[in-house]
């Protein structure tokens, strides 16, 4: 009897440190996160591919390995990363601030408490581009043509409305599309849309795509009282320029005047602190090689990039810039 007793307590004893080792090993895994972007051809994916590589650079320090996912944009992100199917997400801002607000998309649940802020990114100017035969020179040639306003999620669908409204042009009055932007050269290309919108930073793949094709198109400008009456009312948006340099092949010489808001990184309130802290420092750290990834981050400040922002900032963001002492803005903490 007592060498039955002897063997259950060294067999009692040994599935006790095998349990605490697998409790030990379970809480230094390493954890996955992953960031929401947008179109492969736009500029949300590879400033999503950036930030991952430059997190994955130090993954060992933290044991967290980054990844990015191409996704229908900042409509989608949002609702994704708050519904914990995505870590972070990159957003327009005029989207964060609409989730935070309970307003467009989330009129009906009200504001969106869990979202948080991690940095505010490069500028995104509301492009329309339009094939020269169709005759589009203003927001107010588009009655009756074809035009792709963006898919359902992104946020470039709703840039669109809100200028078709200050227009006085409802989608009635056009034949309106509503796929992807990365799809949207292709049928312009085609013969099938006469224009789209597409709401990026520049220099952007999709749009060097759209203008140098056998089809000649033009970057339309979008001024007029009606665009500072909007800027007025929904001071997320702001005047913005196209750079014609940045697409020698459009038709149009002139740099193309327009509205914009800017890309930003949110996350959700639950998410680790540690992680949120980890991709927070590692990019403001590198914030040189992030600047040089894209020509789109080119003029990024660890001060501008406190812009823009809506929701509240994570506690992992927070932490980091109270330690470097960057002002917060009070209504941010």
């Amino acid at each position: 009897m007592n060498k039955i007793i002897t063997i259950l307590t060294i067999l009692l004893v040994a599935s006790s440190f095998a349990f605490a080792a697998g409790e030990s090993e379970g809480a230094n895994a390493r954890k996955y996160v992953t960031i929401g972007t947008g179109g492969v051809t736009g500029v949300y994916y590879p400033v999503g591919g950036a930030i991952s590589r430059i997190l994955n650079q130090q993954s060992d320090a933290y044991n967290v390995k980054a990844t990015v996912e191409s996704t229908g944009g900042s409509v989608f992100n949002i609702n994704t990363v708050l519904n914990g199917g995505l870590e972070f997400g990159i957003a327009q801002s005029d989207r964060q601030y609409q989730a935070i607000n309970g307003m467009a998309e989330w009129e009906e649940a009200g504001s969106q408490e869990g979202l948080r802020s991690v940095f505010s990114l490069h500028a995104e100017s509301v492009t329309l581009v339009a094939s020269s035969a169709s005759g589009i020179n203003g927001i107010s040639d588009l009655a009756g043509k074809r035009v792709n306003l963006g898919n359902v999620g992104s946020g470039q669908l709703q840039n669109a409305r809100d200028l078709l409204e200050v227009f006085s042009i409802t989608e009635s009055d056009l034949q309106p599309e509503f796929v992807r932007a990365a799809d949207a050269p292709s049928l312009l290309q085609d013969g099938r849309i006469d224009a789209f919108f597409y709401t990026v930073g520049h220099p952007s793949g999709t749009i060097t795509e759209a203008t140098t094709g056998r089809v000649p198109v033009s970057i339309v400008s979008i001024a007029g009282s009606e665009v500072s009456g909007l800027i007025a009312e929904k001071p997320y948006y702001s005047t913005s320029t196209i750079p014609a340099s940045y697409y020698p092949n459009a038709e149009n010489t002139a740099d193309a005047n327009t509205i914009g808001v800017l890309a930003t990184l949110i996350t959700r309130e639950s998410l680790d602190d540690d992680i949120v802290y980890a991709l927070t420092k590692e990019v403001m750290e590198n914030l040189d090689d992030f600047r040089a990834l894209h020509p789109a981050l080119a003029l990024l400040t660890p001060e501008s990039m406190l812009g823009g922002l809506s929701a509240p900032l994570h506690a992992g963001a927070l932490r980091y810039y109270d330690e470097i002492g960057l002002e917060v803005p009070a209504a941010l903490r």
